[in-house]
């Protein structure tokens, strides 16, 4: 079997095994979170242990940057076996070359700094700088991106739900210092919408790797 069409079912696997299950469990304690409060707010005594909020934002914390490193892995392919294998990128545009794979270290150490930031001023930064690195990534001519059909993109769907994970990670500690719970409901709000992209990423995935696969049998 080629190793192309092989290594095309990396960010599938990852996707399936790992990333999906994750956001499942962070939905899940979601939504206990917002249960227990709701409790508590009506004078209630919750059965929910007070530790899931710590375990919500512990799980979202592995799952916004296990996000962020299945999209890397997504564009990393295309950008190896079409980018640096078959366009020749190193020897018939080093400079290019050079950029993408600068770019790459670039947002994965914008990812690092961000979960080390304390001050809301660097975690902007950071955030920033790693969705930048992402859009740049994305924007290259190897990677296919269904721009015509951009409202069932896996691509689009893809880049702007991490992107959404990044923002998250951005926020988290600002929620618990707000006490109007704006950054909360921002935070909720985003986050239903990221769930409904998952979801769709999840149909346009199965539909592209068929593809994929299909083109690659003939």
């Amino acid at each position: 079997m080629d190793i192309t069409l092989i290594t095309t079912w990396i960010h599938p696997i990852l996707a399936v095994i790992w990333v999906f299950p994750l956001i499942g469990i962070v939905t899940y304690f979601s939504l206990q979170v917002r249960q227990r409060r709701l409790e508590t707010t009506t004078g209630k005594k919750s059965k929910i242990p007070p530790a899931v909020g710590v375990e919500h934002v512990k799980l979202g914390r592995w799952m916004a940057g296990s996000v962020v490193i299945l999209c890397l892995v997504g564009l990393a392919h295309p950008t190896i076996t079409k980018g640096f294998i078959t366009q020749h990128l190193m020897t018939e545009n080093p400079f290019l070359g050079i950029f993408i794979i600068l770019i790459f270290i670039f947002t994965i150490l914008s990812l690092a700094f961000l979960y080390r930031a304390k001050t809301k001023l660097w975690r902007g930064i950071f955030a920033t700088l790693t969705s930048m690195g992402l859009i740049i990534i994305g924007s290259q001519e190897w990677i296919f991106r269904r721009s015509s059909e951009w409202y069932l993109s896996h691509y689009y769907y893809g880049l702007t739900s991490t992107i959404l994970m990044v923002v998250s990670l951005a926020i988290v500690q600002e929620i618990y210092k707000d006490r109007s719970h704006k950054w909360r409901k921002a935070h909720i709000a985003l986050n239903i919408f990221a769930v409904l992209l998952f979801i769709g990423q999840g149909i346009t995935g199965i539909r592209d790797v068929a593809t994929i696969a299909f083109f690659a049998a003939k």
